[in-house]
């Protein structure tokens, strides 16, 4: 039997009894989950095992890769230093980093790189097996790469080269790389466990990923790419690079190199416990409840407008974005309000700030799944929903 640790307010006791269902009936090895409402933790809670073996117990501090949420957190960044006038989303990104005009990028501005219109998901010429792990390497790559469309006139979801792009536009402003500047002017102040890029101090409470092959009846909703295509198929080149120029190899995964990288929008580690508190503090903000460390209600509110709202040229189906936050749709919604706002990650993970209520919610775990929307992550949701 699985045991639950941490704390729930009774009124959120359907949201204890699902998580403890994802174990039995959906699962989960190890997870964590947590809500904050009207700035308050109600539901704190973990289990389960860091490894597939089940021979390490989740701890309290355990923590896990969270995947796209980061992309959430440098968007973060960057609207904090909207908030206090340092940037606009309006400047054009070779403002602050001059060589990234090459290729036709000049005109491109901070709003298009965070909302997934800039035209770069995917590097051209041939990068090295670690490429990822190597900052400079990644950002010179972005700098010379020409668009694969117009930047702001469509939108394409930037799965692992949007750190790097919105990263060094913060290492450009601030002197400091995202990692560095994320945690010392957002989590460390906010007490709260997510790393872009962790220490070997913190290696032993870091969870295993654990993959395991999908159902038999399980079809993708995006296709992945078949073999290279031909150098006169434009969009399906640019796909194809997105994920195979440099392949994310599934043997590096659980690899401290792995969770050591700064790789912004892809590699981070984190816990329920924080992610919902940074999200909570959002939705709040929204609200117009301010808070130290986090953006104002003026600058969130902009963040939270659509700027990309329909076809996807990278994963072939309709995605919504703000200023790098994912905004809720009908067919991948966060909550039940319209104005949510937040970030699914590879596998299942779920974190997202609900200003209506307000509320932070997040989901982690190790057991990946196979989409965003997740029986799982699905499950709490709904319960907290009917907490409420």
């Amino acid at each position: 039997m699985t045991e639950i640790h941490g704390t729930c307010d009774t009124r959120f006791a359907g949201v204890r009894d699902a998580f403890y269902e994802n174990f039995t009936a959906r699962g989960d090895v190890g997870a964590t989950v947590a809500v904050y409402l009207d700035d308050r933790p109600v539901v704190d809670l973990w289990g389960g095992y860091l490894d597939a073996e089940r021979t390490r117990p989740w701890p309290k501090d355990g923590i896990v890769n969270v995947w796209s949420l980061g992309k959430a957190m440098t968007a973060l960044c960057l609207i904090g230093l909207f908030d206090t006038g340092d940037l606009s989303p309006d400047d054009k990104v070779v403002r602050y980093w001059p060589e990234f005009g090459r290729g036709g990028k000049d005109e491109m501005t901070l709003a298009m790189a965070l909302a997934h219109r800039g035209g770069l998901p995917g590097i051209e010429r041939a990068l090295p097996d670690d490429a990822f792990f190597h900052w400079d390497t990644m950002t010179q790559a972005l700098a010379d790469q020409t668009p694969w469309w117009e930047p702001g006139t469509a939108h394409g979801y930037h799965a692992n080269t949007y750190g790097f792009l919105n990263g060094e536009i913060v290492r450009r402003v601030t002197g400091q790389r995202v990692g560095k500047y994320f945690r010392e002017h957002i989590a460390g102040p906010l007490n709260a466990d997510f790393y872009i890029g962790i220490h070997q101090r913190d290696a032993d409470r870091v969870a295993d990923l654990i993959f395991s092959p999908p159902p038999p009846d399980f079809k993708r909703s995006v296709p992945l790419p078949p073999g290279k295509p031909a150098d006169d198929d434009h969009l399906g080149k640019m796909r194809w690079m997105v994920y195979n120029n440099p392949t994310l190899d599934p043997s590096v995964l659980n690899s401290f190199e792995w969770r050591a990288a700064e790789f912004p929008s892809t590699s981070p580690q984190a816990n329920a416990r924080a992610v919902a508190k940074i999200f909570g503090l959002m939705a709040s903000s929204v609200g117009g409840k301010p808070h130290a460390h986090i953006p104002g209600q003026a600058a969130l509110l902009d963040a939270i407008t659509p700027r990309s709202d329909g076809p996807d040229l990278v994963i072939e189906r309709p995605t919504k974005f703000g200023l790098g936050l994912q905004l809720s749709q009908p067919d991948r919604p966060l909550g039940t309000s319209p104005r949510a706002f937040g970030h699914y990650g590879n596998g299942g993970h779920l974190g997202f700030g609900d200003p209506d209520v307000p509320l932070g919610f997040a989901y982690h775990m190790n057991h990946q799944g196979f989409a965003w929307r997740d029986p799982r992550n699905i499950a709490l949701v709904d319960a907290v929903y009917a907490a409420l």
